[in-house]
């Protein structure tokens, strides 16, 4: 999600301030259908009854979206046969509204798009201004951030136009919240800081409140933590003010972010708990499980810190100021003793994990089982350890399936579908080819005993040519299974029926990313955007084969593989990092070839040990786990377009091999500092 978490807030679109407007909540809705039931409205239908619809389900949008919808559509239907344009455009909002609080974003831009278009009709200017921003929104929440400025851009000419400053502070707001998601900090900045002088002159505290705790979250971003917590507490002070309580609950938890980073883990927590109490009384069950997932990663750090830097590490109560001053007192004291703190990470992450579940946020999830996961490395528990590790890929998968791939999954649904139904019918296959085959011979007997010799000689070549066929199959077979397998895990399988896991101590892990894909894929057609993916990895496949790497799968656009297994090969380090020079010169062809249209290439890579073995029953693949799979990955997410990234104990092998560039240490995630290294490309010293 990539479509991971947008930094948004749902701008009030289309909601009359009437005298409803000192109610919130429930309350608010009770009021309306209070008012709904009144006889008045039992039997007559005009425009304020669409009004006071289109405001009941607009509410409903925060709570619960299902009956938002339904009382939107009555709104709907009512202005349709009223011939009420105002009325169908105001619906049409709120019922977008519902959608969009379901992130069923294709079906809030299509009410969206309707309310646009008659708000455009008759010519209201502030509610085509409003509705132009909550497209933007929809786009922004969906990931589509060029089509999300393109919007909020409409919205912000508007409303210089208008010289509505609260709509310029609102979608400056917005412009900078997208380029924030893009990672241009500068232009992210530039729009805050615009949203906070107009702010500043309206008085709308509120927007500079959203305002000052987006600058707070960039400058993290940039780890400049003392900007950061600058304007984390200055923000935490104007929402307490303001009684936003949802931007207290942020701002905790945003401070608790740099603590972690800066490893003043007893701040971390003291204040992530402080977020949590108050998303709990708030019922944000996303922002829940947000915390309680990040105060479990908190006590992995720890333990980390911990192991590599001794048990009485001071990075647990280092510059504890706020803390000694007895401003802020923890919440929790952080146990002694490596089993408590497991413990503690175990209980965090799963209560985060049982909440994702609840509100199927997968991002939350994914990160979840991949700490649980670590967890169990940490206990020595390595069935549980790929268990977890297992769901944290699947879930990975489902991520990027939802988020990036259904144009490609339309276009290459018919091969999909063959090959899983390959895949899933080997056992099949083998069966139906030993029924087969007695077929074959019971009929054969039976021609023997009606025609005799001479019938006999006349039907051997058909059954030679059954044969033949039979033959044939057998290697489709064998061939579909080597593609899915190593030889020797293949021939372990059909000699046995079955291929134990194992362990294997000395291999290198490759993972591959298209940094631009996103960007890329704009310019590409769904068809061509599977051709190049196609192109690439095909590619990659032929230059691994060349230096005895074997490949593991693709996940969306990134590729993994593996060289030392699953037979030994002392030159295993060496031939990754080969194959992986041949990988980034081949994707600088194409970009010369194709400019624009062409990926960008990043490559990690970590040398260590792994657990490899068949998953699944249907639809089963060889995949491998492990730590070293997981800072393999670490490697590729710290690395540049372009470049290929190894750990210090994958340089140690090769460094008599290939130029290397030492980057010095750089925090991953869930690892803490790690030596990097970038190799030269064609750094070869020998052939």
């Amino acid at each position: 999600m990539k479509w991971f978490a947008f930094l948004l807030v749902l701008i009030s679109l289309c909601v009359d301030k009437d005298v409803y407007a000192q109610k919130k909540g429930q309350a608010l809705i009770d009021s309306f259908i209070t008012e709904l039931n009144a006889d008045r409205y039992k039997n007559n239908d005009d425009t304020n009854k669409v009004k006071l619809l289109s405001n009941l389900s607009y509410n409903y949008s925060h709570v619960n979206p299902a009956e938002g919808i339904k009382y939107g559509q009555q709104g709907l239907d009512l202005a349709t046969k009223l011939q009420w344009d105002k009325g169908v455009a105001i619906t049409n909002n709120s019922i977008g509204n519902n959608y969009l609080s379901q992130a069923e974003f294709p079906k809030a831009l299509e009410y969206f798009q309707v309310a646009l278009k008659t708000q455009e009709k008759i010519g209201n200017k502030k509610a085509v201004l409003n509705t132009a921003s909550n497209i933007g929104l929809a786009y922004g929440q969906q990931g589509n951030y060029p089509k999300a400025l393109e919007y909020f851009f409409i919205a912000l000419k508007m409303a210089e136009e208008m010289g509505d400053k609260n709509a310029i502070a609102q979608n400056n707001c917005n412009v900078g919240s997208v380029c924030q998601m893009q990672r241009d900090y500068s232009k992210a900045l530039e729009y805050f800081q615009k949203a906070t002088k107009v702010s500043e002159e309206t008085g709308d505290k509120q927007l500079l409140v959203r305002a000052t705790v987006n600058i707070g979250t960039i400058y993290f971003w940039q780890k400049n933590y003392d900007r950061a917590l600058e304007y984390d507490f200055m923000g935490l002070k104007m929402a307490e003010d303001v009684g936003n309580n949802p931007a207290v609950a942020k701002s905790y938890s945003n401070i608790g972010n740099v603590y972690t980073d800066q490893k003043n883990y007893s701040m971390a927590i003291t204040f992530m708990l402080k977020g949590l109490k108050i998303d709990e009384e708030l019922g944000d069950k996303y922002a829940m499980g947000f915390l309680l997932k990040n105060i479990g990663f908190a006590y992995l750090a720890i333990i980390h810190d911990s192991t590599t830097k001794g048990p009485q590490s001071a990075s647990l109560n280092a510059g504890n100021s706020e803390l000694a001053s007895g401003q802020y007192k923890p919440d929790e004291t952080i146990p002694a003793g490596k089993a408590a703190r497991i413990k503690k990470a175990m209980d965090y992450l799963r209560r985060a994990l049982e909440i994702a579940k609840d509100i199927n946020q997968l991002d939350i999830q994914m990160d979840c089982y991949e700490g649980i996961s670590e967890v169990y490395q940490l206990k020595g528990d390595l069935k549980n350890e790929i268990e977890n590790f297992k769901k944290y890929s699947a879930v990975k998968d489902s991520i990027f399936s939802k988020d990036n791939t259904q144009q490609i999954a339309k276009i290459s649904a018919e091969n999909e579908y063959n090959l899983r139904h390959q895949a899933d019918s080997l056992k099949t296959v083998a069966k139906e080819k030993i029924t087969a085959i007695e077929l074959h011979r019971q009929r054969t007997y039976t021609l023997l005993g009606i025609g005799g010799t001479l019938l006999l000689l006349g039907f051997s070549f058909f059954i030679v040519k059954a044969r033949r066929k039979s033959d044939i199959e057998r290697k489709k077979s064998d061939d579909l299974l080597l593609n899915i397998l190593p030889a020797e895990v293949a021939a372990e399988l059909k000699s046995t029926g079955v291929s134990e896991a194992k362990y294997f101590d000395r291999v290198t892990v490759i993972f591959t990313d298209f940094v631009n894909f996103t960007k890329a894929s704009e310019l590409l057609s769904p068809k061509e955007l599977v051709n190049e993916l196609h192109t690439c990895f095909k590619a990659f496949d032929d230059i691994i084969s060349k230096y005895d790497v074997e490949k593991i799968k693709t996940i969306g656009d990134a590729y993994m593989a593996v060289s030392g297994l699953p037979v030994a090969n002392p030159q295993h380090a060496e031939n990754v990092v080969r194959a992986a020079i041949d990988i980034v010169a081949f994707m600088k062809e194409r970009q010369a070839k194709m400019g624009a249209k062409a990926f960008e290439v990043r490559v990690g890579i970590h040398s260590g040990n792994v657990v490899a073995g068949i998953v699944g029953v249907k639809k089963f693949a060889y995949d491998i786990w492990g730590d070293t799979v997981n800072t393999a990955a670490r490697m590729e997410q710290n690395s540049e377009a372009g470049k290929i990234n190894i750990s210090e104990t994958t340089y140690e092998l090769v460094k008599d091999k290939f130029n290397c560039q030492y980057r010095g240490e750089i925090e991953a995630k869930n690892k803490g500092q790690m030596k990097m290294y970038f190799v030269a490309a064609a750094s070869h010293f020998s052939q």
